[in-house]
């Protein structure tokens, strides 16, 4: 809640006036408590979880040619009483996990010091911490990937993520409800380390959440803004790691790649991907590809 009853109060205390953002953040939260704000996170996730997917889903349903061809694994369709059991089981852990986490999280936040206060921080701020954040995630969920791939991580709890051998959007956030608190720990260092504004909180969790759905979308689009940041995974390179399941020790990076480069951990993927531009070249007027060759590049992989 702002210490502020008016506009004038709000601009006195600045020393200067609200500009249009600041003016709209006021007459939203002046009287709203810290907690509600914060609450939005679920109203936020519910709706990501719910309509992000929607297009991939529509777009599997349809089957349409000029699509399906980006389909990174075309051979593999599920029906949509299959798509929406998996959105069932993603609710069900989002009400009954998701959920209640985030009502009882709240002393964390406040703890590192989200404010919710004016002034509203700079375009160039938000940018800067929230890089901070995706890498500080990035980092410290590769390392957690790479323990849950583990034998006892796999089995007892990883691998009902990997139900899923060719992704999609709706499957982004379906896991084990031990791997969704335990990744809720990456998410929340990168804020914890550098604490920013409650709205530069949101843009990170809804962004984070928009990103694994691309990420695990099962098409591999060539207009998606996202192949424009660099080192950036993206659908092809996580749909592998999918692909390959549980005997997967290659890329294990939640957005970007450097960590599997660094560690060496993408070999068996640029070795498929090697191996798949060698089959392509063989095959005629399209053939098979992105579904039949991706299929028989990766057959003999999934020991890497």
């Amino acid at each position: 809640m702002l210490p502020y009853s008016t506009l004038d109060e709000a601009s006195a205390a600045l020393g200067r006036n609200l500009t249009v953002a600041e003016t709209l953040w006021f007459n939203y939260s002046a009287k709203k408590s810290d907690y509600y704000l914060f609450c939005h996170n679920i109203l936020f996730l519910f709706l990501i979880f719910s309509v992000v997917p929607l297009p991939l889903f529509f777009t599997s349903l349809w089957r349409s040619a000029g699509l399906d061809k980006y389909k990174i694994q075309p051979k593999v369709k599920l029906s949509p009483s299959e798509e929406f059991k998996c959105y069932k089981d993603v609710m069900f852990m989002f009400f009954f996990v998701v959920g209640p986490l985030q009502l009882v999280s709240y002393p964390s936040i406040k703890m590192i010091g989200i404010r919710t206060g004016l002034p509203l921080p700079s375009g160039w701020e938000i940018f800067l911490q929230l890089l901070v954040y995706f890498m500080v995630e990035d980092y410290t969920n590769y390392w957690i990937h790479r323990f849950l791939h583990g034998k006892w991580g796999y089995e007892k709890i990883h691998k009902v993520h990997h139900e899923y051998t060719a992704p999609i959007g709706f499957a982004a956030p379906y896991a084990h409800w031990a791997e969704v608190l335990i990744l809720g720990i990456p998410s929340f260092l990168g804020p914890a380390m550098v604490p920013g504004h409650m709205i530069t909180f949101w843009l990170w969790i809804a962004l984070r959440q928009i990103e694994a759905i691309e990420t695990h979308s099962g098409y591999n689009f060539p207009w998606a803004p996202t192949k424009y940041i660099p080192f950036y995974g993206g659908a092809d390179y996580h749909d592998y790691h999918h692909y390959v399941g549980g005997q997967s020790q290659s890329n294990f990076a939640s957005v970007f790649t450097y960590c599997d480069f660094i560690y060496g951990t993408d070999k068996g993927y640029r070795f498929q991907k090697k191996l798949l531009r060698k089959l392509k070249e063989g095959v005629e007027n399209g053939g098979e590809q992105n579904g039949g060759s991706y299929h028989i590049a990766t057959q003999d992989l999934k020991s890497d």
